[in-house]
């Protein structure tokens, strides 16, 4: 039976050591708030420029100079994080920071050879070394390190500690963590890696300066194969698996990281925040494309000529792919400098817009004559390009060859203020010299705007007459964004039917573009910009500093860009969009009188001046059969149009006034069904014309 005496001393020693380990376990927990292990929210990180779907465009050294990518696990093989813990630490899941059987073994494996055989560290203790570099390799930073484990694992999940080791590990010079390696070894991102790649990649960190392939191509060479070794000791691989591995060469170069679209991730930086990648609206994918396009054509070019490209989505606005210079580092082609955003005269693209706005005043049909012939405006004389002259064309002869003297002929009738006034409704606003009124130079290039605007005004023709204000993910968050109607519909496909004829590029692809270009006053500039049904691609050609570069041409040096760019860009073709319902284009033969020969009045003959003669309804001809699909839900509307007249127009159809009076020439009409129909107009002058149509 035990003595009181002895039970006594138990009960006090028990206590005693209760006590003891309060003490002990409140003073590690004091230490431990004390001396915290200094674990920042945010890791200093590059900052990143990516893709619309989140795939590196470019990054950016941290400011010590290191390029260090966050890492998270899903952006890793997984078959390298199983290769890496195995070869590491493959205790990691279930040890508290220390492994103490790892630990033992080491000791005993040093007390029986006199060297260090393996290392007991830990990916914790890693981790606590990468975050908290040691002076030495003492006993003293070894214990150090293994106390700082503990106290990562308690505050850090595993998951945690694993993606900030992948993030800090170093792998030789200024490359730290698993991405900034894969994207500099291997050219790619650490998602898929060979056998091959991931045991080089397990293998660096430990001597990453003596192991770098790009340095000591055999050491890395061997560092990978012991790798791959182990793993077939632990049954992580089969041996024909790692033998295959083996047999890979590793490469000795060392590749820069990703650098595309140079000008709009400079463009981002000020929006930068520390941890947190900058979104454009571009796809790597496209860039990549369009950035190899104006490199080669550049060199093809010669010194000092640079490129510059827009490609936008027509249906919402986004810049999927944008090249502001041949080449951002090349300073004698001042490659610095974002041309998609430098003002600069457009030459004849804007010709498009001219001759839809004559479309949609009714004021001309695609066969259509117009008089090609040395003209003089109140002193302006243009002159075609190529100084010749053709005589009688038609409207779509005239806009696919590019004259200049049918389309100012056209301007002078539709107005140059109207049209400015559409660019601006559209949200472009072209430069006009300081102190001047639109003119009609301006149908020439007398006027100037970016490359940027230019691929604005043509989302409109490959959306059906409705633009969308541009952007990239550069513009300030509360930038607005808009959308315009910059030509109707029926207009806008006359204008989409005509340049689809215009033949390509010698040695181009059809690819079912639509397409025009342009040359400035001096061949200074060279543009083409073109379309299918959803995508526009704007090319620049010149010189930054806006020299004069003799047979500078838009059809010579930009269109074969611009089609190559479509091919290189890898978007699928959209098929162009087909006639809208209701649409009627008359053969010459069967033209009106009025739309005959542009300027003709009732008589046929060309007119010097008119004064509101009577009005004449020139759409839909008199006898014409229209298909309005009145059979279907979604039937649609008759536009109607007419030329001459005093405004406002009244509008009947068989008789019953439409709603309203109007000062336009244009109006539209719903017809109640399939069926003849007489349609009238009367002026404020009382004058009236009608038509007979049938309607289906």
């Amino acid at each position: 039976m035990l003595s009181k005496k002895f039970l006594r001393r138990t009960a006090v020693a028990g206590a005693s050591l209760i006590g003891l380990t309060a003490i002990a376990a409140t003073t590690l927990w004091a230490l431990d708030h004390a001396f915290p292990p200094p674990l920042p929210a945010e890791l200093t990180v590059s900052t990143e420029v990516q893709d619309r779907d989140g795939e590196l465009l470019r990054a950016f050294a941290t400011p010590d100079g290191y390029w260090r990518l966050e890492t998270r696990l899903d952006q890793v093989d997984k078959q390298f994080v199983d290769m890496l813990v195995t070869y590491e630490d493959k205790r990691f899941w279930d040890h508290e920071g220390v492994d103490i059987l790892a630990l033992a073994r080491a000791a005993g494996q040093f007390a029986t050879s006199g060297r260090i055989v393996s290392g007991g560290s830990t990916l914790s203790m890693q981790l606590a070394r990468l975050i908290e570099p040691r002076e030495s390799r003492s006993l003293g930073s070894k214990v150090k390190q293994m106390l700082r484990a503990i106290q990562i694992e308690r505050r850090l999940s595993k998951r945690e500690i694993l993606e900030r080791y992948l993030t800090l590990a170093p792998y030789g010079g200024n490359l730290e963590g698993v991405r900034a390696a894969s994207l500099a070894y291997f050219g790619k991102e650490p998602k898929r890696l060979t056998v091959s790649e991931a045991a080089l990649l397990v293998a660096l960190p430990q001597l990453p300066e003596k192991r770098r392939p790009d340095r000591n191509l055999k050491i890395a060479h061997a560092a990978r194969d012991r790798v791959l070794t182990r793993m077939v000791s632990s049954r992580l691989l089969g041996e024909r698996e790692a033998a295959r591995a083996a047999l890979d060469d590793v490469s000795d170069l060392r590749r820069t990281l990703p650098a595309l679209a140079a000008h709009a991730a400079y463009a981002m930086l000020p929006k930068a925040v520390p941890g947190q990648p900058l979104r454009l609206t571009i796809r790597k994918s496209v860039q990549e494309g369009l950035e190899q396009v104006a490199r080669d054509a550049a060199t093809k070019l010669g010194p000092r000529l640079s490129v510059a490209m827009v490609l936008a989505d027509s249906r919402t606005g986004d810049i999927l792919g944008e090249v502001g210079s041949a080449n951002f580092f090349d300073a004698s082609r001042s490659g610095w400098i974002d041309m998609t955003k430098i003002v600069r005269s457009p030459g004849s693209t804007l010709k498009p817009f001219i001759y839809g706005l004559a479309f949609e005043q009714g004021l001309v049909a695609q066969e259509t004559l117009i008089d090609d012939s040395p003209v003089d405006f109140s002193g302006y004389r243009p002159k075609n390009f190529d100084m010749g002259y053709q005589g009688d064309v038609s409207i779509r002869q005239a806009l696919q060859l590019s004259l200049n003297v049918p389309a100012i002929r056209v301007l002078d009738a539709v107005g140059p203020t109207r049209l400015m006034a559409r660019f601006r409704q559209a949200g472009v606003s072209p430069i006009l010299p300081v102190n001047e009124a639109p003119g009609l130079a301006i149908g020439l290039g007398g006027v100037g705007v970016t490359l940027r605007d230019l691929v604005q005004l043509y989302t409109g023709l490959a959306n059906g007459g409705k633009t969308h204000t541009l952007h990239d993910g550069t513009e300030p968050a509360d930038a607005e964004r808009t959308s315009a109607t910059i030509l109707d519909g029926q207009a806008n496909w006359q204008i989409i039917d005509i340049l689809s004829g215009v033949k390509p590029p010698e040695g181009a692809l059809q690819r079912g573009i639509a397409y025009k270009t342009g040359t400035s006053y001096g061949y200074r500039d060279a543009w083409s910009v073109g379309f299918d049904g959803r995508y526009v691609l704007g090319v620049w050609v010149g010189r930054p500093d806006a020299g004069a570069v003799p047979g500078l041409s838009g059809y010579v040096s930009a269109a074969p860009i611009l089609f190559e760019g479509f091919v290189r860009s890898g978007l699928a073709t959209v098929p162009l969009p087909g006639k809208p319902p209701g649409m009627f284009s008359p053969r010459r033969e069967d033209l009106p009188v009025t739309l005959a020969r542009f300027g003709a009045g009732s008589d046929g003959l060309v007119q010097a001046t008119v004064s509101e003669p009577a009005p004449t309804i020139i759409f839909p001809p008199d006898g014409a059969r229209v298909d309005l699909g009145t059979n279907s839900a979604d039937a649609s509307p008759l536009v109607l149009k007419l030329q001459g007249g005093r405004a406002p127009f009244r509008w009947l159809a068989n008789g019953k006034p439409l709603a309203g009076i109007d000062r336009r020439r244009t109006a539209t009409w719903q017809p109640d069904g399939a069926g003849y129909s007489t349609l009238t107009v009367i002026d404020a002058a009382g004058r009236a014309a009608s038509v007979k149509v049938f309607v289906e």
